[in-house]
């Protein structure tokens, strides 16, 4: 018996290359290479945030029937009435972008509220919010345009009114920065940067993504103050304005911390501190009472100093502390701050 025969190698065959079998249709109408594609995605946010808005209301109008009778006077009522109209709005965006990060699979912070310095952040709005308010009344009132009557509010009503308003205005600052600039301007900055690649082929698709998101989103903030009493086109160019130079620090920043502190502070300034109208509207119980004077183009008129074409050097003013006091981040995902 020959045992070389037993004892030659045995030839293996290489294995067979596995191919992986190409996307379905389906995939590729819902999936990109970022995930749900952004299309999709902002219709589910919008269409969640509908749903909710719709049977939270229902059920509040159920429980809580409008009854100016239950109030105890018209004041607290309409005190009441501010902070509720913001506040559930704004738990409803927490938690819609809370569920839209859970499907995308994405952290909640890339949406504008993470960042390392959120409270140094909000704290430089909230300064800048005041002196860019302060010095465009101050400029009104040197003029002539802005005239102060009297004072109304006196020791600890100054306190309490004074934080009711402010607590109200921080949550006017979280509900629309955090609706407009927060995960439709990510999620519109993702859609649009993928469409400017694939047509340009352009390193700077997601800085164009970015601008034309906040372009957009900006003029629907302008238009969207349409519907407050007293509004004019030069307070609606303004807001729509105002929301490009808080696109700005979001830019600046990767977060919207300093535009939140900003408009928190400068709607708390008009309406309480000034007691002059914000976009039209007028609160009850603010410190200072005053009137316009003159041409509504100079003094604002019935929309408030935002109605006013001093405003615009004041924005210029806003833009270069933000230039100037907040350094561009680093590390932060490109899609949200260009």
């Amino acid at each position: 018996m020959d045992n070389d025969a037993t004892l030659m190698p045995t030839e293996v065959a290489p294995p067979t290359p596995i191919v992986p079998a190409p996307p379905s249709t389906l995939r590729k109408i819902f999936i990109g290479k970022d995930g749900l594609r952004a299309g999709w995605s902002l219709l589910i946010f919008i269409a969640l945030f509908a749903a909710i808005v719709f049977c939270v209301n229902f059920v509040g109008h159920k429980l809580y029937p409008t009854d100016a009778k239950t109030a105890k006077t018209a004041s607290d009522e309409s005190i009441r009435r501010a902070l509720i109209n913001e506040c559930i709005p704004l738990l409803v965006t927490l938690l819609v972008t809370w569920i839209m990060s859970k499907i995308e699979r994405r952290p909640n912070s890339v949406y504008g509220l993470g960042g390392r310095n959120k409270l140094p952040h909000f704290l430089a709005g909230l300064g800048w919010g005041i002196a860019c308010l302060s010095l465009l009344i101050v400029i009104l009132w040197k003029s002539g345009l802005l005239v102060v009557d009297s004072r109304l509010l006196y020791g600890r009503d100054i306190l309490r009114y004074g934080g009711i308003w402010l607590f109200g205005f921080l949550l006017v600052g979280l509900l629309e920065e955090y609706l407009t600039r927060g995960y439709l301007q990510y999620t519109l900055t993702r859609g649009l940067a993928g469409i400017y690649e694939v047509a340009f082929k352009s390193r700077y698709s997601k800085v164009l993504g970015f601008w034309t998101a906040a372009a957009i989103f900006s003029i629907l903030f302008g238009l969207g103050h349409s519907g407050n009493p007293g509004e004019s086109p030069i307070g609606l160019l303004s807001a729509g304005t105002a929301a490009m130079v808080f696109c700005f620090s979001l830019w600046r920043t990767g977060s919207l911390w300093w535009a939140i502190g900003f408009h928190t502070a400068w709607d708390w300034g008009q309406s309480f501190l000034y007691g002059v109208a914000d976009s039209g509207t007028m609160v009850q119980h603010h410190l200072l009472a005053t009137h316009p004077v003159g041409k509504p183009i100079l003094s604002g008129g019935a929309t408030g100093p935002e109605g006013s074409i001093f405003i615009v050097a004041v924005l210029a003013v806003a833009c270069l502390s933000i230039l100037l006091t907040l350094p561009r981040a680093q590390g932060v995902d490109m899609h949200q701050h260009g």
